[in-house]
């Protein structure tokens, strides 16, 4: 992700040796979309009604990973 608000070079966390996992600061699918959502101007927290009138998550219980944002 480059430009569109976010920190150009910026490294967030750390992968152990093989970089197979995340050792500090794992980020889920759904924090990365809160992330794009927060960048767009829209609540990353908002939901939406489905065609049942349930509420559905519009990113699914992630947090924009402010870290990232420049």
């Amino acid at each position: 992700m480059i430009g569109g608000g976010v920190k150009q070079g910026h490294v967030h966390g750390k992968t152990d040796k093989q970089a197979a996992y995340p050792v500090t600061h794992p980020v889920k699918v759904a924090d990365f979309v809160a992330t794009i959502y927060q960048l767009m101007g829209i609540d990353p927290h908002m939901t939406v009604d489905d065609r049942q009138g349930r509420p559905i998550p519009v990113a699914h219980g992630g947090e924009p990973v402010f870290d990232v944002i420049g």
